[in-house]
């Protein structure tokens, strides 16, 4: 496999501080990855040192082929967690002038930033200037110029932060198109229902350390799928005391791991004992459910909507 980045052991202190304390990244080419972890768990600290913007006080890292990042930037697109637009420029000329930044010609990233900015629905505003943008409007400018000059790795730093649900569900399509393009995506967030939707693979941080690197999917097996269930009369009728994994919510409704054994010999047993169900559903646990048991709570200040799959059987 072909990685567009690799890193080990990354550390960095700051005075007395350890912000990072070893992080390990495999990204591979082509992908989109999460980088995931809570506010101040080290995700910024860590992505400048793979972009050379910080030298790594261990560790070593490798991005594009090369153990000198700063000698690839030309071929990276970032857009980092400080927005920082200048408000008398137009929106035409800010993306030309980031994609000037990375060697494109002033006059071709003019051309590019036309077609960038009609195909991501700002075509009528790519003449005025940015003091005139809503926050999500400038964002969207600033995202489309980390990418202008068409780099094989796109690095963006928390990109959904303080964006409406409208403006966050256009930066995933925008994710994803890059990704079609041939491009690499690494992105860094705490909010995991984007991850969930958009990522390849991903590695959750917790205190500057790495404590999982996998797919989604691998995540979410961390944690046991939850059978939920709703009974005619209370079960301890039936069965006369819960067994310790049981537990009844306000709502009525019963809730224990899926159990080894599956779920079949499960209500085999249920029936058995004469217990009337009304309903039954398995609800696998989200991204947000494994990264809560792994390292804590990421979205603790944050209002997330969070949806299970389901499977039901009445």
């Amino acid at each position: 496999m072909t990685y567009a980045i690799e890193a080990h052991g990354l550390a960095k202190r700051f005075g007395d501080k350890m912000a990072v304390g070893g992080v390990d990244l495999t990204v591979p080419a082509g992908s989109i990855f999460g980088f995931l972890g809570q506010n101040g768990a080290g995700k910024t600290t860590t992505l400048r040192m793979l972009l050379g913007i910080l030298t790594p006080d261990a560790g070593y890292v490798t991005v594009l082929g090369d153990d000198y990042p700063l000698s690839v930037a030309h071929r990276i697109g970032y857009l980092p967690e400080e927005r920082g637009l200048y408000p008398s420029m137009t929106a035409r000329e800010t993306i030309a002038f980031m994609g000037a930044l990375r060697g494109m010609p002033l006059k071709a990233g003019r051309e590019r930033a036309e077609e960038l900015l009609s195909a991501h629905g700002l075509g009528d505003e790519i003449h005025s200037k940015i003091r005139t943008f809503s926050k999500g409007m400038a964002q969207k400018v600033q995202l489309l110029g980390s990418f202008v000059h068409s780099p094989d790795l796109i690095v963006l730093d928390e990109p959904f932060s303080g964006l409406d649900p409208v403006n966050q569900a256009a930066l995933e399509s925008i994710i994803i198109g890059e990704r079609a393009r041939g491009a690499t995506i690494l992105f860094s967030t705490h909010i995991m229902s984007h991850a969930e939707r958009l990522c390849d693979g991903l590695v959750l941080i917790a205190g500057g350390r790495t404590r999982f690197s996998g797919s989604v999917a691998q995540a979410r097996a961390v944690l046991p799928a939850q059978v939920v269930m709703r009974t005619v009369d209370p079960l301890e009728n039936a069965i006369g005391h819960l067994p310790a994994t049981f537990a009844r919510d306000a709502n009525g409704l019963y809730r224990f791991p899926l159990p080894d054994e599956g779920l079949d010999a499960t209500l085999k047993r249920l029936v058995a004992a004469n217990v009337g169900i009304s309903e039954l559903t398995t609800e696998r646990p989200t991204l947000h459910d494994a990264f809560v048991a792994m390292v804590g709570d990421p979205e603790a200040d944050d209002i997330n909507l969070r949806s299970s799959e389901q499977e039901t059987y009445r």
